[in-house]
């Protein structure tokens, strides 16, 4: 077969069900078809998108100003549309020259003003991700004196105060990032939203790839954009299907009906590496597994009840058992490999010291809490293993499994008892997760700060909100770290976050497939590298 379609992916795909042997062709040489868990896109407007598998799809639809070279993302941040940039004798101006040349998806010339128009946008609808750029004083009231177009070729942003030029260029390589053409998005502007609506479920960038079709919880297909800037891409389609299970994910890829499973078991992943026609790819990543306690709600708000879950979790178990090779215990809110990682951990399994911390706080039998956790294969196992150790420490446990999309919007109303999921870093800067994770400059309902994991949480604190705004302003690298890892260890002991694993992720391919970049600690998938 040499031709692609939906149809024959679908065809394939559902083929999983069949009891009877069969026979299928392999997947067309220049299309890429991945099984994977999708059903945390909420939107694929970059000024919104903030969950996983979004970004994933995004990265490769879109540029940046700034870059990475996804085959060395060691070297750090790079041009990208922006070919150059420059930074005033203050500290405060960056002006950036965007590449001639470069066209998006629909033709049209990528120009400043596209890129005005896409960091403007993204202040004025305010939406989860939208502090990325907020952060440096961009305001509605003063976008355009601190973010403007001076001709075709020139952006000139002004922050409001000086801060480590590495900070500001690497919050620009995330989603909110992204350049959107500005004609296209206009051309389906209703009742003055920038086209937000319409770029919902569709795509407007220079990126690798173009978005063909998308439906919720099922599946996305790309298509290549044969002028791509920074390389001709081998794959001409991307086919991305959501296939919650494991087992599945497995059949598929050992019959060669997939080219790519991304959510294997640990005993799954045995199995590929087992097989002659398969291999696995293991990635750091900097994606960290939490469970929060929302402290909106007594008797998690008490310290003694907080630590008591601290110390309830079998955190090396679980490693070493049903998310064996998968995760790494990591029990602070950086990642490993980020300035001013911090490799301390001061908690184990110690029931018994959990069971004396709530009898200490008076509720050694009454605490009962319900769990949100997404409904995928690997969350299960943790919050099923995770119920188990409570309720030894005498703490009732009620799972709640819910979609990605469904457990996130709960979180973001503060409406939860105890969540368990994973985040992940927006830019490599240690300030991306310092600012979710201890940071809270207004813990009223009415601030709306969803992008604040802490405000999530209704974790008021108003010094260590101050500790982490002077860590992100501070020039020297070496103090700069001691900073965040001071304020990481104080996190430790008081935060009503039970932060445990850092993501190792296995990937299972078909032999064949080469440089498939799933982002490292950084940044997303890349699907334009992609040879086979």
């Amino acid at each position: 077969m040499s031709k692609f379609s939906p149809a024959w992916a679908l065809g394939m795909l559902a083929a999983v069900t069949l009891t009877a042997p069969a026979s299928f062709a392999d997947t067309p040489k220049d299309t890429l078809v991945i099984a994977a868990t999708i059903d945390d896109i909420v939107s694929l407007d970059p000024a919104e998108a903030f969950e996983f598998s979004g970004g994933d799809l995004l990265r490769n639809t879109y540029d940046h100003l700034v870059e990475f070279n996804p085959l060395d993302l060691a070297a750090g941040y790079q041009p990208g549309l922006a070919e150059s940039w420059t930074v005033s004798e203050d500290g405060k101006t960056f002006t950036f020259k965007i590449r001639d040349g470069i066209k998006f998806q629909s033709g049209n010339p990528v120009t400043a003003e596209d890129a005005e128009f896409s960091l403007r946008r993204a202040v004025l609808l305010e939406k989860t991700p939208s502090f990325i750029l907020t952060q440096f004083g961009f305001t509605k009231d003063n976008i355009e004196g601190t973010i403007k177009a001076t001709d075709a070729s020139t952006l000139v942003i002004t922050t409001d105060k000086v801060y480590a030029q590495s900070f500001v260029l690497n919050c620009l390589t995330a989603t909110i990032g992204s350049i959107v053409d500005k004609k296209v998005a206009m051309e389906h502007e209703k009742d003055g939203d920038f086209g937000y609506e319409w770029l919902k479920t569709n795509t407007a960038g220079s990126g690798a790839y173009a978005l063909k079709s998308w439906k919720a919880n099922e599946s996305y297909v790309l298509d290549v954009n044969p002028d791509y800037w920074r390389a001709t891409p081998a794959m001409k389609r991307v086919f991305v299907r959501h296939i919650a299970e494991s087992a599945s994910q497995r059949l598929l890829l050992e019959k060669g009906d997939i080219d790519v499973a991304r959510n294997l078991t640990p005993e799954d992943i045995a199995a590929v590496a087992a097989n002659g026609d398969l291999k696995v790819d293991e990635d750091l990543r900097g994606r960290i597994v939490y469970m929060s306690l929302n402290q909106k709600k007594a008797p998690l708000n008490d310290p003694k009840v907080i630590e008591a879950f601290k110390w309830a979790i079998d955190y090396t178990g679980m490693t070493d058992t049903i998310v064996r090779g998968q995760y790494t215990v990591h029990q602070a809110f950086l990642p490993l490999t980020y300035l001013g990682e911090l490799k301390d951990q001061p908690y184990t399994l110690d029931i018994a010291k959990a069971k004396s911390l709530l009898a200490e706080a008076g509720h050694a039998d009454d605490v009962a809490v319900k769990i949100n956790v997404r409904n995928e294969p690997s969350y299960m196992a943790m919050a099923q293993a995770i119920q188990g150790s409570l309720t030894q420490a005498g703490i009732k446990v009620e799972l709640t499994p819910m979609t990605g999309k469904q457990s996130l919007g709960e979180y973001r109303e503060r409406s939860h008892d105890v969540y368990l999921g994973a985040w992940g870093p927006d830019y490599p800067d240690p300030h991306t997760n310092a600012d979710t994770f201890a940071h809270n400059p207004n813990n009223s309902d009415e601030a709306k700060l969803t992008g604040k994991l802490a405000w999530r949480n209704s974790w008021d604190i108003p010094e260590m909100t101050k500790e982490t705004e002077a860590a992100v302003q501070e020039s020297d690298r070496d103090k700069r770290a001691e900073m965040y890892r001071a304020i990481q260890k104080e996190h430790q002991m008081t935060s009503p976050f039970v932060v445990m694993f850092q993501k190792i992720e296995q990937t299972g391919l078909r032999k064949d497939v080469e440089n498939l970049v799933t982002g490292s600690a950084i940044s997303a998938v890349y699907y334009w590298t992609v040879t086979k």
